[in-house]
C-alpha cells in the first residue's frame, strides 16, 4: 500500500477519496485552485498545494503543475477522481515517466475507450451488441445528415470524447440536425477538445443500466452488479439505484459476464463502468465504458459492503482483487440522489451563490452524505453545481425509497436554487414507486414534477409567521432583561392597540408566484389567530435558536424549520421547503429584473456563440447567442419577433447574471 497520494481532483470526490484514505493510514496531498484554498477537501487532506486561477483549465486541468506538485511533495501515486484526468491517457503516461503511479487503468485501455467510435468498433469484435449507429470518421454535415436519415429519427448525436452529456443532442426532424450538430461539437470541443461526434438511433423509451467492473494485474475480473441510472436531466444522471429493479437472476448473470467480457477485451485493470442502455424489451446495448470511478458508486458499496476507493488503491499498488466473484452478493437495495444547485423550473439553470445554511439529514446506518462544500461556501460559476449526494440504504427497495423520502425532509439548502423540491417528487411519484422507469421519466411527468409552483401551504405561512412574532419576543424578552427597567411597557410583546383588537400585520412575498401574502395575526392568551388569504388559523408554539418550532395548528401539532437570511425566509415543513421574502409595503416594489421581453443573462456565464447581428429581422424561438456556465450550454432565444437593435457581447465575453445581452425592437412594418 501506498504511504503518500495526490488526490488530483476537488469537492466531494476528493472528500470522499481522503476519507479512505485516512482509514487505511495513507497521506493524502490536496491541490486546490485560488477559488478553493478554503474548500472542504483543503481542510481533509494532510497537505495542500495551490495549483493556479480559478478556472479548471488553468489549474485542475493542469497535469503537467499536478505531476510537478506530486514530485514536490513525495507523493508515490495520483488519483484522479472521476474528472477529465480520470480518462486521460497522456496524462496516465505522464505519471508512469515520471515514477508515479496512475491509480485508474493502463493508457490503452483508456485510449481504446477514450474514442466512442473505437470503442464500439472493439465491442463489436468482442461480440457485445451496440446500437445501430455512424460510428466513421467522415465528420461533414452531409455525411452526418446522411447517416441519420438513414438511421431514421429520432437520433442521438454523441462527442466520440467524454461522457457526463456534453457533446449530446437529440434530433428528431432532419430540419433540427444542422443547429443541434453545432451545437454538441462546440460543447465537445470546449469540454475535451475533441468535437467529433458518432450518430445513433435514438430508443424512444430506454433504461440507462450500467455494471461496476473491476479488474487486477494478475489477470482477475469481476462485476459487482448493476445500477440503474435512467432518471436524468439533460443526459445527465439524478437518481440512481442498485441493483436494478425488475432484471430477474438470468438478466442480471447475462449483463454482468457481458460487461466482464468488454473488460477483458481491452486488458483492463482497475475501476470501471460499462454502460448499456435497454430497450422496452429488455435488450441491452453497449453505449460506452467510463475507464473510473463513477460518481453514483455509492450504491454499490452500499449493496455489496464494499469500499471501492479503498479497492482502486490495492489494486494499483499489484495486490490482487479482495473479493472473487463468487464472494460478492447483492444485499438490499440503496439509492442515490444528487443535491444540485439548479433552478429546475427555469429549464434547470445552474445556480451560484453562497451556501448561508446547509443542513442535512444525520448520517447513520441507512444515511450516508457524500459532500464537498460546507455552510458559508460559494458555489461557482467554474465548476459543478453539486451540492451533494444523498445515499439511503435498506434492505428492499420499498424500504430503502421510505428512507430517501425522509431523508430529503431533513436537507435544507439557503441561499442557492436547487432541485431539492424536485427530488422529493420524484421519490414520491406513484410510477417512481413502481419503477416505471426510463431515461425521459422527467420529462413524461414534467405536469407533475415540474409544475407550476402553487401558492404555499397557509401551515407554511403560519410558521412563517409564527418566527417571526416570537422571534420578536425573544429579542424584546433580552432587551428586557438587560435594561434598568425591564418591567416598563415598552417591554411588552402582547401587540397591544389603543381602541382596537391587539394585532399585527405581516406581509410576505412568494418569489416563485410573485404574489404578496398578507398574514394578521391576533394576540391571544395561549396563541395567535392568524388570517391567512385562504384560512383563519388557531396558532401557538415554541421557537428555539435554530430556528426549529414546534407548533400547534388549529390543535394539531406540526414541526417546521424556519431559517432567515436577511429579508428571506426558507420554510422547511413536511417534506416542501418554500422561500418567503419579509415585505416592507412602504418600501418599493418588487425588480421586474425578469420581465419576460428582456433578454438578459440568467445566470453568469461566457458568451461561446452569437448567431445574430444588428439589423437582422428574427422571429420568435430563433436562437440568438448560446452562453456557458458550469460545463453546461444554454441557448438564448427570442422571446417575440423583431429587429435586432443592438448585440451587447461577442463569443468569449463574460457577462453577469441579468446582463442585457440583446434588444430586439418591434418588426418594422410596410
Amino acid at each position: 500500500m501506498f504511504d503518500k497520494i495526490l488526490i488530483a481532483n476537488r469537492g466531494e470526490i476528493a472528500c470522499r477519496i481522503a476519507r479512505t484514505c485516512r482509514a487505511l493510514g495513507v497521506r493524502t496531498v490536496a491541490v486546490h485552485s485560488t477559488a478553493d484554498a478554503a474548500a472542504r477537501h483543503v481542510a481533509l487532506c494532510d497537505e495542500a498545494w495551490p495549483i493556479g486561477a480559478a478556472p479548471a483549465r488553468e489549474s485542475y486541468l493542469d497535469g503537467a503543475r499536478i505531476i510537478e506538485v506530486a514530485r514536490r511533495a513525495g507523493a508515490e501515486a495520483i488519483h484522479p477522481g472521476y474528472g477529465f484526468l480520470a480518462e486521460n491517457a497522456a496524462f496516465a503516461r505522464a505519471c508512469a515517466e515520471a515514477g508515479l503511479v496512475f491509480i485508474g487503468p493502463p493508457p490503452a485501455a483508456i485510449e481504446a475507450m477514450g474514442s466512442k467510435q473505437a470503442a464500439k468498433a472493439i465491442m463489436i469484435e468482442a461480440g457485445v451488441p451496440v446500437v445501430p449507429g455512424y460510428h466513421g470518421d467522415d465528420q461533414s454535415p452531409e455525411r452526418l445528415a446522411a447517416a441519420a436519415a438513414e438511421i431514421g429519427y429520432p437520433v442521438l448525436i454523441k462527442a466520440t470524447a467524454g461522457g457526463g452529456g456534453k457533446g449530446m443532442r437529440r434530433v428528431d426532424a432532419p430540419a433540427d440536425l444542422a443547429e443541434a450538430l453545432d451545437a454538441a461539437r462546440r460543447e465537445a470541443r470546449s469540454a475535451f477538445g475533441d468535437d467529433r461526434v458518432l450518430i445513433e438511433k435514438y430508443l424512444l423509451t430506454p433504461r440507462h443500466v450500467e455494471v461496476q467492473v473491476f479488474a487486477d494485474s494478475h489477470g482477475e475480473v469481476v462485476h459487482l452488479f448493476e445500477r440503474d441510472c435512467s432518471i436524468q436531466r439533460r443526459h445527465q444522471k439524478v437518481i440512481e439505484e442498485a441493483p436494478a429493479p425488475g432484471l430477474d437472476a438470468r438478466a442480471r448473470q447475462h449483463l454482468g459476464e457481458t460487461a466482464i467480457a468488454a473488460a477483458r477485451a481491452i486488458d483492463y485493470v482497475g475501476a470501471g463502468t460499462v454502460e448499456f442502455i435497454m430497450d422496452a424489451e429488455g435488450r441491452c446495448y453497449f453505449m460506452e465504458m467510463n475507464t473510473r470511478l463513477q460518481v453514483e458508486h455509492p450504491v454499490t458499496e452500499a449493496i455489496t459492503g464494499t469500499d471501492l476507493v479503498a479497492w482502486q488503491l490495492a489494486v494499483a499498488a499489484g495486490e490482487p482483487l479482495p473479493r472473487r466473484q463468487s464472494e460478492l452478493t447483492i444485499a438490499g437495495h440503496a439509492f442515490e440522489v444528487r443535491v444540485y444547485a439548479e433552478d429546475p423550473a427555469r429549464d434547470f439553470m445552474p445556480a451560484t451563490g453562497t451556501l448561508h445554511h446547509l443542513l442535512t439529514p444525520p448520517p447513520d446506518a441507512h444515511v450516508r452524505i457524500d459532500s464537498g462544500v460546507r455552510a458559508g461556501d460559494t458555489i461557482s460559476v467554474h465548476y459543478d453545481p453539486m451540492i451533494a449526494k444523498l445515499i439511503v440504504h435498506d434492505r428492499d427497495r420499498a424500504r430503502a425509497l421510505a428512507r430517501l423520502r425522509q431523508a430529503l425532509e431533513g436537507f435544507v439548502v439557503v441561499g442557492v436554487s436547487t432541485n431539492l423540491g424536485l427530488l422529493g417528487r420524484l421519490a414520491a411519484h406513484p410510477a417512481f414507486a413502481a419503477a416505471q422507469l426510463d431515461t425521459g421519466f422527467i420529462e413524461q411527468h414534467r405536469d407533475t414534477l415540474l409544475a407550476a409552483p402553487t401558492a404555499p401551504d397557509c401551515r407554511m405561512l403560519a410558521a412563517a409567521t409564527l418566527h417571526q412574532l416570537l422571534g420578536v419576543e425573544r429579542e424584546a424578552r433580552a432587551r428586557a432583561a438587560d435594561s434598568s427597567d425591564p418591567h416598563s411597557p415598552w417591554h411588552a410583546t402582547s401587540g397591544w392597540r389603543l381602541n382596537t383588537d391587539c394585532h399585527r400585520t405581516l406581509h410576505f412575498i412568494d418569489p416563485l408566484r410573485a404574489e404578496t401574502l398578507t398574514v394578521v395575526a391576533h394576540y391571544r392568551d395561549d396563541g395567535f389567530r392568524l388570517e391567512t388569504p385562504r384560512e383563519t388559523l388557531a396558532v401557538d408554539g415554541q421557537l428555539d435558536a435554530e430556528g426549529h418550532i414546534r407548533l400547534r395548528v388549529d390543535g394539531v401539532q406540526r414541526e417546521a424549520r424556519v431559517l432567515q437570511d436577511g429579508a428571506e425566509l426558507t420554510v422547511a415543513m413536511a417534506g416542501e421547503t418554500r422561500t418567503l421574502v419579509i415585505h416592507n409595503p412602504l418600501a418599493a416594489g418588487m425588480d421586474d429584473a425578469h420581465e419576460e421581453n428582456r433578454l438578459v443573462a440568467p445566470m453568469p456565464g461566457i458568451v461561446v456563440a452569437v448567431h445574430v447581428r444588428p439589423g437582422e429581422r428574427v422571429d420568435e424561438g430563433d436562437a440568438l447567442l448560446v452562453l456557458e456556465a458550469m460545463k453546461m450550454e444554454t441557448v438564448i432565444r427570442a422571446s417575440a419577433a423583431g429587429v435586432v437593435e443592438t448585440v451587447h457581447y461577442g463569443e468569449g465575453d463574460q457577462v453577469a447574471e441579468g446582463s442585457e445581452l440583446v434588444v430586439i425592437g418591434e418588426p418594422a412594418t410596410a
